[in-house]
């Protein structure tokens, strides 16, 4: 057999192993970590009342700091959604990507429930898209991405604020652009 087309087989073949483990990859379920009980807190107990635009500031600056080492960029943008902003290099060409999610208040913490995905011009499974960012994005301890529930879980409990401070959420209600949250205090004796 010519020696060009062994070479050539040999280069087709490695090039369909490539795509169907990427295919794989993509379409497998993953072993997702699962979510930390909430820390208990007590103490003196402060509501607080925020707009969209207002929550988006402190979240992108407690997420900048988490996240600042992290290889793949990831912005925040707090409207009538939540959406999640950012890119992935496939074959050396920088796609974007932009989540959609819908927060629900569950416990004093935020499950951010995927609704949309839009990867450039490839339909891919937002469970395959989550995976990737799990992969991706070094995520902060309080911030659990779960593929296979095409969620994100943000334990706002474990967010280490002002002098031992913690944040819960109460309510959001974006479309109503009202955000309310509650920083619990210790007590001077603990």
């Amino acid at each position: 057999m010519n020696k060009w087309k062994v070479a050539f087989l040999l280069l087709a073949g490695a090039v369909l192993l490539i795509v169907v483990s990427i295919l794989y990859f993509l379409t497998s379920d993953v072993e997702q970590t699962n979510r930390n009980e909430p820390l208990a807190i007590e103490g003196n107990v402060l509501t607080v009342e925020t707009t969209a635009k207002e929550f988006e500031a402190i979240a992108k600056q407690y997420l900048g700091a988490a996240m600042k080492n992290s290889p793949v960029p990831v912005e925040l943008v707090v409207d009538d959604k939540i959406y999640l902003y950012s890119t992935l290099t496939v074959f050396n060409i920088e796609v974007p990507i932009q989540m959609d999610f819908e927060p629900i208040v569950s416990n004093g913490n935020i499950i951010l429930s995927q609704e949309a995905v839009h990867v450039g011009k490839i339909n891919i499974q937002p469970k395959a898209v989550l995976k990737l960012m799990e992969g991706a994005v070094n995520f902060p301890s309080w911030i659990t991405v779960q593929p296979n529930d095409e969620e994100i879980y943000v334990d706002l409990s474990r967010i280490n604020i002002a002098s031992g401070s913690r944040v819960r959420a109460k309510e959001i209600d974006l479309p109503n652009d009202k955000i309310e949250l509650e920083v619990i205090i210790p007590n001077g004796s603990n």
